[in-house]
Formats: structure tokens, C-alpha cells, sequence
């Protein structure tokens, strides 16, 4: 008699930047219960459809069209279908203009393109003939040609300036797909195409600055022979540094300044009435980020007139909103999940650091024997502050080095207070945020702990840590 008792599932879910392993107690009724299930179980925000790995074909991605074709144990593939708000909401808001990338760099495997019908065939020759008699395929120099302009046409869409890492990610994921392109001199097989594909991201980020991109037109008209007076070429170099995806992107089709000009002014306008248009808000808000990207990155205004000119990035929910236009990701989604399963190790480094000796751990002994016992004044002199949040507590609260319940948590930007949250931690997630739509520098003294929430929580640009954060990440690790 057949065995009609639910049968476990395990998948591999990949996506673009992350593969994350997935156990189901059955196989569940439809594709859309699946990607229900992974939504929840993976927390993804963004709507996606499934492609997984054929075993009848070799493992090549196939359209999930069947619940049943999927194996009891499989590899899956999510192929996000457009970008979304960084609030979750059930209005209706335009998406991501075609002007903007909308994924940010892969950490796990970088995808490599289909190339063009001709040189796709030679590949997989190359590719047979390297299987039957270990031969490497001999390019000629129109096919190179190709590769290197549509990997680097590729790594364009992702960022315009990848790190020398990135860009080896890329050569040895091309040899991976196609090892009849392995190098027999190379000690790892794909440094030649490392180092062509350097030169062809540098050709090629000098078409696009032909072609009048502003990411790349930014940084021109430096000093050169026929321009001698000009500034230093290695000098107020703009580009991104904080991993950034959208840094400066184009103006969204049939829009120009002037255009787009009259939307700001009326944002300006929606946000002085009473009952505020939201969702209109919202839309406008997205219509214009690149208007405003120029403008903060090109000018450096001070915060106050950006504020004034933007008004809505006094909203909490723009300001992850502008957060995620301009890394892709969710900032209060990510934060709080990474935070949590964090917070416990935290908490146990914390305690061990107060149980030593001296000023740091005095502090945080008060601070933590504050938080285990759970516990509208005039505002102090805000001059020459860059950065800080504003405690707000009643005139009856004792004198403490921290409060955990607060009136109001106010956050201070060169100065001048910016928005009020009723939550500590809400306050600082939304400072980080401005820190990064308005362009600042982190604050000196703090670096390691914006560092700390940018690299190891939000996973941003996580390959390059300094050894303090190193070892703090070391130490979140071991269990």
C-alpha cells in the first residue's frame, strides 16, 4: 500500500545576493503557496516568481510551472519581477524608475548573462570539447570582445565602480559556467579575464560619460594638459563609498530638471496642508529622486535648506523610503530582523565588558542595570552638532546616563532638529537613513558604530572591515 503521509521538502533558496536553506513539513498545494511560505519563512518583501534547477536537463534553470516537477530536495531560484516600497501598503505607487538599478551587487554567486546567439554556441562547443578531451576553446578577438563588453555592460547595472573582489567574483563565475575559457598559465584560471575585465569596467565607464551619464559626468572636467587650472583629477572625486546602488541616477524618461522641478515645488505644497496625500507624496517623492540626488550630491547644500526644499524626508517612512532607492534594501525590515538574532550574544559581550574594569564598563553597568530594572523640558544649546539624538524626558525623571522610556526622541543633523520619534532606536535607524539621503559623513567617533550597523547588520559593503569590527563580528559568530 502506497504511502500517502506528507513527505518533508528541503530547498535551496537562491537569491540574487544569498542562498538560504528552507525545510517544509509537505510539499505545499501550488507555486503560489510556495512563494507564500518563502515569503513568510524567509521574510522577503518583494513579489518574485521561481525557477528551479532541472535534474532531467543537468541542473539547468527551468520555470517553476508545476508544483509536482519540484523534487522532495531542490534548488530554487527567485527572479524578483520589480522593486518595491520600502513601507510595507496596500496603495498603489509607481515602482522604481527605469533610470535606477534595483539590485544591489550578488554575494553569493555572480549570474553571468547570456551572451549572443553566436557566441553562445561557441561557448558551449568550447564547453563540449573541454569535457571530452580537456581542450581549451582559442577566442578570437571579436568573441573576447563581446564577453568583455556584455559582463561589463552587466556589472554596470549593479554598480559603476566594482571593487577588484567584485570583479574577480565575476572572472572566476565565468569560468565556473564556461571552464573552456579556464586559463592553462594562470594559477587560479581566470586571472587574465580579471584584469581585462578592470580595463574593460574603465573603457567602459568612459562610453558612458560620452554618452552624458551623470554618474560618470560628475567627476568629469578635471585637471588635464589642455585644462591645467582645473581641479585635481584625485581630488573631490564623487562616487559611492558606502555601497550605495544608486548613487546618481539619470532623470526618469521624458522628465528634465524643469519638470521635475515643478514636482518638488509640489511636494513643498502637499506637505504644508493639514490632511497630506500620502500616497501622492510618495509617488512624487520617487518621480524626483534623482533631481534630488544631483542637487545633494553635486552641491552639498546644508541640511537646513535640503529640509526646506525636501520636505518630506522629515517622514519616517520617506526616509526608508530614499533609504532603499538608494541601496535597494529595506532598512527597518533588515535592521530589526539582523538586531534580533543578534541581540542575544550582544547583550552577553555587553555584560562581560561591564563585569571589567574602567570608564566603559562603568557606564555600561549603569546602562544595563537601568534596562533590567525597566525603567516636555527646555531644549539644550544645539550648536555645532553634527549628528546626536535629543533625549526628551519629564521634569520629574531622575539624572541617568540613558532612559528607556522617554517623551520624545529628537533627531539632530548639523544643528538643526529634524524629526521626533517616540522610540530610541527608532530615532537612530531614522538618523542613519539621513545620513545617507542627505550624504553625510559619518560623525568622528562614531565611525565604528555606524560602520557596525552599515557592514554586519545591513551587510552593506561587508567585505572591507576594520579589525575592530572584525573581531566584534568574530565574536557574534561563536556561539
Amino acid at each position: 500500500m502506497a504511502d500517502l503521509s506528507p513527505q518533508p521538502m528541503v530547498l535551496r533558496v537562491v537569491e540574487p545576493d544569498r542562498a538560504r536553506k528552507l525545510k517544509l513539513c509537505s510539499r505545499p498545494a501550488s507555486i503560489d503557496a510556495l512563494i507564500a511560505v518563502i515569503k513568510e519563512q524567509l521574510e522577503i518583501d518583494l513579489d518574485f516568481s521561481l525557477k528551479y534547477e532541472d535534474p532531467d536537463f543537468d541542473g539547468k534553470l527551468t520555470s517553476l510551472s508545476d508544483i509536482d516537477e519540484l523534487p522532495q530536495k531542490a534548488v530554487v531560484h527567485v527572479s524578483f519581477e520589480q522593486d518595491s516600497s520600502s513601507v510595507a501598503s496596500t496603495e498603489t505607487i509607481s515602482s522604481v524608475s527605469s533610470s535606477e538599478r534595483g539590485r544591489k551587487w550578488p554575494s553569493v554567486l555572480f549570474s553571468i548573462p547570456t551572451f549572443s546567439l553566436d557566441v553562445e554556441l561557441k561557448l558551449r562547443e568550447g564547453n563540449a570539447e573541454f569535457e571530452k578531451n580537456n581542450k581549451y576553446l582559442q577566442l578570437t578577438r571579436d568573441v573576447k570582445h563581446d564577453i568583455l563588453e556584455k559582463l561589463a555592460s552587466e556589472m554596470y547595472g549593479y554598480k559603476a565602480y566594482p571593487s577588484d573582489k567584485e570583479i574577480a567574483m565575476v572572472a572566476e563565475a565565468l569560468v565556473l559556467k564556461y571552464p573552456c575559457l579556464k586559463e592553462a598559465g594562470s594559477e587560479t584560471g581566470w586571472n587574465g579575464w580579471k584584469n581585462s575585465l578592470k580595463f574593460k569596467m574603465g573603457n567602459y565607464r568612459s562610453k558612458m560619460r560620452r554618452a552624458g551619464c551623470p554618474e560618470m559626468t560628475v567627476n568629469a572636467g578635471k585637471r588635464s594638459r589642455m585644462n591645467p587650472d582645473n581641479e585635481s583629477s584625485h581630488s573631490n572625486i564623487k562616487r559611492p563609498k558606502r555601497a550605495e546602488v544608486n548613487f546618481l541616477p539619470n532623470f526618469p524618461q521624458g522628465e528634465n530638471p524643469s519638470t521635475l522641478e515643478q514636482l518638488r515645488q509640489k511636494v513643498v505644497d502637499e506637505m504644508k496642508k493639514a490632511e497630506k496625500n500620502l500616497p501622492l507624496i510618495k509617488k512624487m517623492m520617487q518621480t524626483t529622486f534623482a533631481l534630488r540626488r544631483q542637487t545633494i550630491v553635486k552641491t552639498c547644500p546644508p541640511v537646513k535648506e535640503l529640509m526646506e526644499l525636501w520636505p518630506a524626508l522629515k517622514m519616517e517612512s520617506e526616509v526608508y523610503a530614499e533609504f532603499q532607492r538608494i541601496t535597494t534594501q529595506n532598512l527597518p525590515n533588515t535592521f530589526y530582523s539582523v538586531l534580533d538574532r543578534h541581540l542575544p550574544r550582544l547583550m552577553t559581550l555587553f555584560r562581560q565588558k561591564a563585569g571589567r574594569t574602567g570608564k566603559t564598563s562603568d557606564a555600561l553597568t549603569e546602562i544595563l542595570k537601568i534596562h533590567d530594572e525597566q525603567d516636555t523640558s527646555d531644549e539644550p544649546e544645539l550648536l555645532d552638532v553634527s549628528v546626536a539624538l535629543l533625549t526628551v524626558v519629564k521634569d520629574n525623571d531622575s539624572p541617568s546616563p540613558v532612559h528607556f522610556q522617554p517623551v520624545k526622541i529628537s533627531v539632530v543633523i548639523e544643528s538643526e532638529i529634524v524629526g521626533n520619534l517616540p522610540r530610541f532606536a527608532d530615532a537612530f535607524l531614522v538618523m542613519f537613513g539621513l545620513i545617507y539621503a542627505l550624504h553625510l559623513s559619518y560623525p568622528r567617533g562614531l565611525t565604528n558604530t555606524f560602520e557596525f550597523i552599515q557592514k554586519i547588520l545591513l551587510g552593506l559593503d561587508d567585505g572591507k572591515l576594520s579589525p575592530k569590527l572584525q573581531s566584534l563580528k568574530n565574536d557574534l559568530m561563536r556561539m
